[in-house]
């Protein structure tokens, strides 16, 4: 497809004057472990590890997201159990991602920094799945499947981070029951699981599978990382396979005191440098952002944000453009950046069908604000309220148009003054 250049389509929208800015420091109190390595390893006690013979075979389940020292944690996990006698293999848990392929799972794995080489031991990748059972949730009938890379060994474990989750919200969301059902169910069991929480519920679904994996597989349970708002570990701990549902509440709970948000809660426009997989699952953090996009749940109150702007994609992400869709503009060269592969693998097992559309294409940076300004209406440089931020993780700095400056929290503070233009269309910001 081509979509037009910029000399074909300039006279549609006239110029916009633009508004100043001003970059900010945004750090609402927070504190993070400072021994988070070793509190993942001595939490593997609360799992019932030394129960197991010696020799046994432990498989590990690791998923797609950029957590904070996900490599380090990771390493230490499989240093421990081998020190304790037992043999470990990492098992991609991470559903439909890396375009539900072998190759293409590792390289995803391998861009969040984990390699055979980096934790130091296999990574058996398959997609293969068994059918442990079917159940009843609701109107469907839910076959729950499980990868049988790890099926193949004596125990099983998961390492992940418990969060709010982008498409629902419940007492259960992202984090070691989801990665259990979804993630160590690879594609056949993502699509199983989503095909039926679209029609009857999330956490219905996830809890009634869950059940399912819990009496047909050796689940010893997981490690459930907590991230502050600037992405450091504040949480570890480990929770017995038996403890998930009553568990995961409370610590979602502290994530959502922890999670990154917007200084501001009123947006005209919101730009956004990167989206990405490792970032979130849809790409961009929905709470962040305001809007679900699902069919079985209602966009957040807030915050209220009018149009989004995405310029590209994250290098992690290997061309996973899933959640381009939630943005009203993008420009070519986040396009150019997209696998249409990978993109639809993910958004067919999901069926959020909607995070994998494309937005309004404009050419360059330039275009797409003086686009994104007009269609506001009534524009005013001096009261239109925009956010520019590098991701909807990293929201310890970011710029802000001069109209939100007196509506930013103490927490935020001014560090300078700056003017945009534009290089070929593309913007630059200069202090002032």
């Amino acid at each position: 497809m081509e979509f037009p250049n910029r000399s074909a389509i300039d006279h549609l929208v006239d110029p916009q004057p633009l508004p100043e800015f001003a970059r900010i420091r945004y750090k609402p109190t927070s504190e993070a472990l400072s021994e988070p390595v070793g509190k993942a390893q001595a939490e593997l006690d609360a799992l019932g590890v030394d129960e197991l013979n010696d020799g046994a075979t432990v498989a590990v389940g690791v998923g797609s997201r950029g957590i904070h020292r996900i490599v380090d944690v990771v390493r230490a996990i499989v240093t421990e159990l081998d020190e304790r006698g037992l043999t470990v293999v990492i098992v991609p848990a991470m559903g439909s991602h890396g375009g539900a392929t072998p190759k293409g799972q590792r390289e995803v794995l391998e861009s969040l920094g984990i390699t055979e080489e980096t934790v130091g031991t296999p990574i058996d990748a398959r997609m293969d799945t068994k059918e442990l059972a079917t159940v009843i949730v609701g109107d469907a009938d839910v076959p729950v499947y499980f990868a049988t890379a790890a099926l193949n060994a004596d125990a099983v474990l998961v390492v992940n981070r418990v969060k709010a989750h982008t498409n629902f919200s419940g007492p259960i969301e992202s984090g070691l029951a989801k990665m259990t059902v979804v993630g160590l169910g690879k594609q056949r069991g993502a699509k199983s699981f989503h095909s039926a929480a679209i029609a009857e519920g999330y956490v219905e679904t996830l809890t009634a599978a869950l059940d399912i994996v819990a009496s047909s597989v050796p689940l010893l349970g997981g490690v459930a990382l907590v991230e502050d708002f600037e992405e450091k570990l504040a949480h570890v701990e480990g929770v017995p396979a038996g403890s998930f549902i009553d568990r995961e509440p409370e610590l979602l709970e502290r994530a959502y005191d922890e999670m990154p948000m917007l200084p501001v809660d009123d947006v005209d426009l919101l730009v956004i440098d990167e989206i990405g997989k490792e970032i979130s699952g849809a790409g961009m953090d929905t709470n962040v952002i305001g809007r679900y996009r699902v069919l079985n749940a209602p966009d957040p109150d807030k915050p209220d944000v009018a149009l989004i702007y995405v310029r590209g994609l994250t290098e992690a992400t290997k061309g996973n453009g899933n959640g381009i869709g939630l943005a009203d503009l993008t420009r070519r060269a986040a396009v150019n950046q997209i696998d249409l592969q990978k993109t639809y693998a993910n958004a067919l097992t999901s069926g959020s069908l909607s995070k994998a559309k494309l937005p309004v294409v404009a050419p360059d940076d330039e275009f797409a604000l003086r686009t994104a300004l007009a269609a506001l209406g009534s524009y005013d440089p001096e009261t239109v309220r925009i956010l520019w931020i590098q991701n909807t993780e990293e929201l310890g700095e970011l710029r802000v148009s001069t109209a939100v400056i007196d509506d930013l929290p103490e927490s935020a503070s001014v560090t300078t003054h700056e003017s945009i233009a534009f290089n070929d269309g593309t913007a630059q910001f200069t202090e002032t």
